[in-house]
């Protein structure tokens, strides 16, 4: 027992060592503040023929959420964007529920002019997008950036098939054989 009592006493209390960490964590950059969801009353999905891209967000408001089509991309992709502002080299997964699927997409903080932007590509032989494809409500949730309500639209859909379409024509994706995966790794 008294070796026990004299081994304690050669080491620092625990508080002091941990008060120690905590100043050195101070002078670290932090995240900012949580966003609050936004309002989505009237929002609507648009397309945008010339960019072959869908831009979510309410009539003559900045847009919420975007996806484009980049079927020249090795392999295809489509390019999911939300439009919330994210730190300076930040990364999450951006969690798409809807439709009976739910897909967790890689994103990055990605430069749009003065603004650092939620960005992420994903192949479009994901299963997973699916999320996306029904005719239901989709849940976009990025940690930090709040969650955010995609209205029901047959847009979504349209514009995944068209695109998986041209890639397919150009034989660049496979006849969609591929198993889901539960994290997408592009």
């Amino acid at each position: 027992m008294l070796v026990v009592s004299s081994l304690g006493a050669c080491q620092p209390p625990a508080a002091d060592h941990y008060m120690e960490r905590g100043s050195a964590r101070e002078s670290a950059r932090q995240a900012s503040d949580p966003l609050p969801s936004p309002d989505v009353t009237g929002a609507q999905w648009v397309k945008i023929d010339a960019e072959n891209r869908l831009v979510y967000g309410r009539p003559g408001e900045h847009p919420l959420f975007s996806i484009a089509c980049l079927p020249d991309a090795t392999p295809p992709a489509l390019r999911l964007t939300r439009y919330a502002p994210a730190d300076q080299d930040a990364k999450a997964f951006m969690a798409l529920i809807g439709n009976g699927h739910v897909a967790r997409l890689k994103v990055d903080a990605t430069k749009s002019g003065e603004a650092w932007l939620w960005q992420g590509e994903t192949s479009l032989e994901n299963d997973r997008l699916e999320a996306l494809t029904g005719s239901r409500a989709v849940e976009a949730t990025i940690p930090g950036a709040g969650s955010l309500k995609l209205n029901a639209s047959s847009l979504p859909a349209q514009l995944i098939d068209q695109c998986r379409l041209e890639a397919r024509a150009r034989g660049e994706t496979k006849t969609g054989s591929e198993p889901a995966v539960a994290v997408d790794q592009g």
